[in-house]
Parts: structure tokens; sequence; C-alpha cells
């Protein structure tokens, strides 16, 4: 959901330069689509999607990304034995965006959604206020002469 909800967030404020891309630190689900109970929630929300197949995490992606967020910190623990340690300091828990130190409401055992999708979208919108503003502060303040 994290994916799909930041991805509307992205096109609601106009910006169109971040890729937005999930994947898991398990292989349970690769090659599956997004959950059918996560469907009918971005569905209720009005958040589009398409077909998104699942896959696992790579090195690569660490390599590549400049951020990894996690909603949970048994995602961190199973990110560090696929990737090694966090040596650039890439690896966050999605909540901490926030403020607050606890994972995001995992619905698969409780059935929650909504739940779920609250703290998903209070997260996007303050991991996205923080980027614009890291945007904001390296692009308004110019080498002077």
């Amino acid at each position: 959901m994290a994916e799909m909800v930041m991805k509307e967030l992205c096109r609601q404020a106009k910006i169109g330069n971040l890729e937005i891309a999930s994947a898991a630190v398990s292989t349970e689900e690769i090659g599956n689509d997004i959950y059918p109970p996560a469907k009918r929630k971005l569905r209720e929300k009005g958040i589009p999607f398409d077909f998104h197949t699942a896959r696992q995490i790579t090195r690569a992606d660490y390599d590549y990304f400049d951020y990894i967020i996690c909603a949970d910190r048994s995602n961190i623990r199973w990110l560090t034995r696929l990737i090694g340690e966090d040596t650039d300091g890439k690896v966050s828990l999605m909540m901490q965006w926030t403020g607050e130190n606890r994972d995001v409401a995992d619905p698969w055992y409780t059935g929650d959604f909504e739940a779920a999708y609250q703290d998903i979208d209070v997260s996007c919108r303050a991991i996205l206020k923080q980027m614009r503003s890291f945007f904001y502060i390296s692009c308004s303040n110019p080498l002077k002469p």
C-alpha cells in the first residue's frame, strides 16, 4: 500500500522526479499482485494502482535508492540479513518520519487495513514534507561568488 499511497501523494503535489518502488524482505509473495484486502482499502481511499508484481529487495536496490523505508523492525532485521549493514544510513522505520518510534500497524494478523492505511498515509505525508524541505533548502541557498 505504501508505494501506491506515496505515488498518489507525489502526483497530487505535482512531484514527478522521485522514483518510488517497493520490495519485500521475504520470498513468500514473489510474483503475486497486491493483497486483495489492501486493494480494497486503496480503492476505498481513491488511491490508483495497477497490477504490481511482488519482488524481493536486493543489494542493488540498497546501492541504487537514497532511502530504504521499512514498515516494521522485523523488516529491518531481515533487510540487514539480505544486504548487510546499513553503512550509508539509508534505512529507516516508516513511523520514525512522523516522530513516532513504532511499527506501522500490521493488518496481516489483525485484518485492520484501516489502521495500516492511516499509519502509511501519515508517514508518507511526513516523508514527502521532509523531502520537499530538503530539496527547498538545497535549492534555495545558491553559492555566492
